[in-house]
């Protein structure tokens, strides 16, 4: 297989998770670049369903190695019980597992900042983070003032965490919340340093000399286009870098080993916490996407926003990933729906645009154009091949194609991993 960078394309939650698990047959390494554990990638196999936030979903395929990048932010301890989770289903990560050493380690004060800060928000201004401390532990590394997973591992461990918690508890104290037990983090994180040392490598060396071997890579990405830090709706995004680029600076390995992209995308929308969201259904319609898409946040459990499909997002998403091929997700959960709709433009302030606007103030006050399309239905979750497709479903598939420009390579028709049609992969 090609090295692959697969990315959301929407506000996350696309069905990476799935489309990873399918890819990585054909892949010898699977790496995350970017994020943390705010975000869940859900694979469903036979009856049994997993959830991880921090280990690439290629762990579940025994024979692939998997590598947490220096990009992703990493809680030691979230790290540990997925280990033990998967361990506990019969699936081992030793000797095919790596977290980078120059990762950045997220603490329990930096989720304590995070909860602060967000509940000092006024209501029209809250981010909807998950208070898993992600931002601020970008943020500790953008400052110079961060641990990484080396740090976490070396005997002068303490000594270096002991100035870091007493800053950040003045911190704390100065955002009216508790301060951190120093001694309790201090005992916690390095039992779990011992226990995480056999996987700490260098991912940048590991990575690359895959490459010169002639091995695969699969480059896994977490949340989605829209919340890219530099890219998304801002601020009401995540504090990485959730594109196609990020795969490059969170790994290690050089652009032009980059092979292809795929764009994992929705056949309508949803967002996760606040922000604007053109497209968005608060009737029946929405209701009904909802349920049959199970639509709640894998890792919060917060229910979905949904809408229509938004052609404005995904031709934005297309221009600064450069998608080479979509993986279209859940377009079985349309199947019940009568008539159907698909954003081709905004409208504000008396002008048509098609583009994203760069103020978020400004996306609030769009409005969005609207072209119409007949739905099929008819179930399609026993369809096999893409030529048995109801007639008015292929058409809708084709015309989200046309509109973004992007062919199609995967089609996912309902959780399950037989449920995938691959066209032009």
């Amino acid at each position: 297989m090609p090295n692959t960078v697969l990315v959301g394309a929407q506000w996350g939650d696309e069905g990476k998770g799935k489309i990873i698990d399918v890819l990585t047959r054909d892949a010898d390494v699977v790496a995350r670049f970017q994020g943390g554990n705010n975000a869940g990638h859900t694979v469903k196999v036979d009856d049994r369903k997993y959830v991880l936030h921090l280990i690439p979903s290629g762990i579940l395929h025994a024979d692939k190695t998997c590598v947490i990048g220096n990009g992703v932010v990493v809680d030691p301890l979230a790290l540990l019980s997925e280990l033990e989770e998967l361990g506990g289903c019969g699936i081992e990560a030793d000797g095919r597992f790596f977290v980078s050493d120059r990762a950045h380690v997220v603490f329990p004060f930096h989720g304590a900042i995070d909860a602060s800060r967000e509940a000092r928000l006024h209501k029209g201004r809250k981010i909807g983070t998950t208070k898993r401390g992600i931002g601020p532990a970008y943020g500790s590394k953008v400052s110079r003032v961060g641990l990484r997973m080396a740090d976490l591992v070396d005997p002068d461990f303490p000594d270096l965490l002991a100035p870091y918690v007493e800053e950040t508890n003045d911190v704390l104290k100065g955002l009216g919340a508790e301060a951190i037990d120093a001694e309790r983090l201090t005992a916690d994180y390095t039992a779990a340093a011992g226990k995480l040392a056999p996987f700490v490598a260098d991912s940048v060396t590991v990575l690359n000399d895959a490459v010169r071997a002639g091995k695969s890579i699969l480059f896994e990405g977490a949340q989605g286009t829209m919340l890219d830090i530099d890219f998304g709706t801002y601020p009401y995004v995540t504090s990485s870098n959730a594109t196609a680029g990020g795969a490059c600076t969170g790994t290690g390995i050089p652009p032009h080993r980059i092979d292809r992209v795929i764009g994992v995308i929705k056949a309508y929308t949803t967002r996760v916490g606040e922000g604007p969201f053109p497209t968005e259904l608060t009737d029946e319609v929405g209701s009904h996407l909802a349920k049959e898409g199970k639509e709640f946040g894998a890792t919060t459990g917060r229910p979905r926003r949904c809408g229509w499909f938004d052609a404005v997002v995904a031709r934005y998403s297309v221009m600064i990933n450069g998608f080479d091929y979509w993986a279209m997700t859940k377009l079985d959960v349309l199947d019940g729906v009568e008539n159907l709709k698909i954003c081709v433009g905004y409208e504000c302030d008396g002008e048509i645009c098609d583009t994203m606007p760069a103020n978020v103030r400004c996306l609030e006050r769009c409005k969005p154009v609207y072209e119409e399309m007949a739905g099929w239905r008819t179930s399609t979750r026993e369809v096999s091949r893409l030529e048995d497709l109801p007639a008015q479903a292929r058409a809708y598939v084709d015309r989200l194609c046309e509109l973004t420009g992007v062919p199609l390579g995967i089609l996912s028709l309902g959780p399950g991993r037989k449920r995938t049609l691959r066209v032009g992969i």
